[in-house]
């Protein structure tokens, strides 16, 4: 247990699960895009961020979360109305999602130049997070760790093409976490891989020039 168990989050109220924690999925969604700006979003808010999102400013918290924002951040008050200045399109649909969490939020992203993706994640306790989809394929990290994405197709020898990288040109790097994912045997596949310190610029250019690996991202420590 640390310091950010025992007293919470440092952000703007009023709940720790409802805001700091919905911004924290917001800002995961926002390293997905890059840090750009969305044309829309739309985002699916299921058991309790469906019922009390208004009244906890869970809707705000989330819009910060995908414009950058963190949870300590002023602008999450006026989120609503920054959105639309940067005219970013945003609705919120109340659905149920069987077997979800009860602070599940899935944000579904459209940019400019037509590229879309989407995530999954809930918001379990005291601004802490945990990612469970990305782009429909099923991941594991809570945002604790710098996390690289790598999505790839399903080939023999591209996950040891990944660590082999990492391994011999990025030595410093530890893995703290692996996790692999695929729609089906040869097709979409996405490796989760958490580490402990923030990795070198030129290792997501490095894995994206991997055969087979269709992209890469970094999602720093939230």
């Amino acid at each position: 247990m640390n310091i950010f168990d025992i007293i919470g989050p440092i952000m703007i109220g009023p709940s720790s699960s409802h805001t700091a924690g919905a911004v924290r999925l917001g800002r995961v969604a926002n390293k997905l895009m890059d840090d750009e700006t969305p044309a829309k979003v739309e985002i699916t808010l299921s058991g309790s961020f469906a019922e009390t999102y208004r009244g906890h400013g869970t809707d705000r918290a989330l819009l910060a979360g995908i414009m950058g924002y963190n949870s300590w951040s002023e602008e999450i008050r006026d989120a609503l109305d920054i959105a639309k200045d940067r005219g970013i399109e945003y609705e919120f649909i109340k659905k149920d999602l069987a077997g979800a969490h009860p602070n599940t939020a899935v944000i579904h992203y459209y940019l400019k130049d037509g590229q879309e993706g989407s995530v999954q994640g809930a918001s379990v306790g005291g601004g802490n997070i945990r990612i469970d989809l990305v782009n429909g394929m099923k991941v594991e990290f809570n945002g604790d760790y710098h996390t690289i994405l790598v999505m790839h197709h399903d080939r023999p020898g591209v996950i040891a093409s990944v660590t082999s990288l990492m391994r011999y040109e990025y030595a410093d790097l530890n893995i703290s976490n692996f996790h692999l994912s695929r729609e089906e045997k040869g097709g979409n596949a996405i490796m989760t891989i958490e580490i402990d310190s923030l990795p070198p610029d030129m290792l997501i250019e490095d894995i994206r020039k991997l055969e087979h690996v269709t992209n890469a991202l970094l999602i720093r420590r939230l």
